[in-house]
């Protein structure tokens, strides 16, 4: 059988792993699905090509189902691997959850350099700071949001929270949740806007942009499309300045749901397709510091925590 048939499929393949589990295997296959190429999954496990080859077939063999499509391009899901993806990091999940609960030094210190998006910092990461730095007084966390020029490969950060996925560096990768985006605007603009004009067009809104420094952003590639050649409003280089162009009236923007709706802007329509994934990256070699795993669960509640807000 090579697809999944309204889940079930997905209970009796994952009932099977549990019976014929290797965790090296489990391991293996999630480093494939997350880099999507062989020599990718093995540079960040420190093993040889033949060795997480040698796994991947080991685990397709345990279910009786290929879990990749071999391309020369990379490695590709198939519908039954992307079916136990999440089975798989709820097992990763647990193994880390274990090896935390084991004995370990009293105290948790030092410091962790997170880098971060500005937004994901300032709207979900600071406000919920107080309760890490309360259970851990002596960890000092250092929060880098020029992650621009900030490469984990370089080892410029020791974890980092962003919505855009590495391609390459001894990183481990896991997907905690997804950022949304809507199109935002003062309750003032749209009510004049639907008034003098089609609501469901926006030949003649006002549209709030990015500087050209900003210009590979999903968000400023939408607003670069409906502007149609004509000149945005105004243009900025921050998320903070955008919202406050976009409450004052100036025009319309593309932003993040959890930061909008604290200000009491209306949503002109909740999903543009610009969403993006919440990665949680970390230096391969430092994912066993205690340090380094008590910010990466803390990160882990957070997006869990604020999920729903998040993915709008």
């Amino acid at each position: 059988m090579n697809t999944v048939d309204n889940g079930k499929e997905i209970s009796k393949i994952g009932n099977k792993l549990i019976d014929v589990l290797v965790w090296d295997d489990i391991r293996a296959f999630l480093a494939v699905a997350r880099v999507g190429t062989l020599s990718g999954a093995a540079r960040q496990m420190g093993l040889g090509l033949a060795t997480v080859s040698r796994r991947i077939e080991r685990l397709e063999a345990a279910v009786g189902q290929p879990l990749f499509l071999r391309q020369q391009s990379g490695y590709r899901l198939t519908d039954d691997g992307t079916a136990l993806v999440e089975r798989a990091e709820e097992m990763e999940a647990a193994a880390l959850s274990l090896s935390s609960g084991l004995p370990q030094e009293a105290t948790v210190s030092g410091t962790v350099r997170l880098a971060t998006a500005e937004n994901l910092a300032t709207g979900l990461i600071l406000p919920e700071l107080a309760r890490l730095r309360a259970e851990y007084p002596e960890l000092t966390l250092e929060i880098v949001t020029d992650i621009a020029t900030v490469n984990l490969h370089r080892r410029d950060a020791d974890i980092a929270l962003r919505m855009v996925k590495p391609e390459r560096g001894n990183v481990t990768l896991q997907r905690l949740g997804t950022l949304g985006y809507g199109l935002y605007g003062a309750p003032g603009y749209v009510v004049a806007r639907s008034e003098a004009m089609d609501a469901s067009a926006f030949d003649a809104d006002d549209f709030i942009g990015w500087s050209d420094t900003y210009a590979s952003l999903p968000a400023a590639q939408w607003i670069e499309r409906m502007l149609k050649g004509r000149t945005p409003a105004i243009t900025t280089t921050s998320l903070a300045t955008q919202i406050t162009a976009c409450a004052t009236g100036l025009g319309l923007a593309v932003l993040p749901h959890f930061l909008a709706r604290p200000h009491d802007l209306t949503c002109l329509d909740p999903d543009i397709g610009i969403d993006q994934s919440i990665w949680l990256v970390t230096q391969s070699d430092l994912a066993q510091s205690r340090r380094v795993r008590v910010v990466a669960d803390f990160l882990r509640d957070l997006v869990k925590q604020h999920g729903a807000a998040l993915s709008g």
